[in-house]
């Protein structure tokens, strides 16, 4: 079942998808939402813009594991990644729009989120990322992970999905609850220890936001990112 709800008024200010998100997180854990930033889609597009026109040298090729475990593993993924802290105006909007959906789901689902982090993905034609989990259950101190996609004009032969398997499937048959086109402005969330998923291979660039709101759990290490 998609968890594209019907999005309710807002009500003081608050982005009306807010509530969406919240409810799609109670029912079954993660939700779709297309135009995410509809009240600000000039963001989106700076995003973009800033993503696909910055050097090379700019992304480092993503890892598995952790510290001194850290290791490049181009069987598992063959994404590049870009840390995003704000320095650009785009930047500093995109951070702000996520500190205030923090505030609401803790209001809302008391969830003790404590901060946010992201980075620009990019997939060169042909790269993907296996499946895999962004934290353990009571290992780590991610609780939900955020995907938005920046990538206009996408089509079904682009590939590059984004596919959520449901956490329990005992004889690993590839059950699929959702697969995702990473069409501009289409935001995922779901609960960063309940939900494998995998990156289809894309067959152009590909450009994405990936994030995650963490407790603040420090001495709990996650897995790979």
């Amino acid at each position: 079942m998609s968890a594209l709800f019907k999005q309710l008024p807002p009500s003081d200010g608050t982005p009306a998808n807010f509530e969406t998100i919240a409810q799609a997180l109670t029912v079954q854990g993660y939700c779709i939402i297309p135009n995410a930033l509809a009240s600000m889609d000039h963001v989106g597009q700076e995003l973009f813009l800033q993503a696909c026109q910055m050097p090379d040298n700019a992304f480092s090729p993503a890892g598995i594991g952790r510290q001194q475990d850290h290791i490049q593993n181009s069987f598992v993924r063959r994404d590049e990644i870009h840390w995003l802290d704000g320095k650009t105006p785009a930047e500093q909007a995109w951070l702000d729009w996520n500190q205030a959906l923090k505030t609401y789901l803790n209001r809302r689902l008391f969830l003790g989120l404590f901060s946010y982090e992201s980075h620009f993905a990019h997939y060169r034609p042909g790269a993907f990322y296996k499946k895999h989990m962004d934290a353990f259950r009571g290992e780590a101190n991610r609780v939900l992970t955020t995907v938005f996609y920046l990538n206009p004009s996408w089509t079904t032969e682009d590939g590059g999905e984004l596919v959520i398997y449901p956490e329990h499937d005992p004889e690993n048959q590839g059950n699929i609850l959702e697969k995702v086109m990473p069409t501009f402005g289409t935001m995922v969330i779901f609960l960063s220890a309940e939900f494998p998923h995998e990156v289809l291979p894309a067959m152009r660039y590909r450009y994405s936001i990936a994030g995650w709101f963490r407790v603040n759990n420090t001495d709990k290490l996650d897995p790979p990112r």
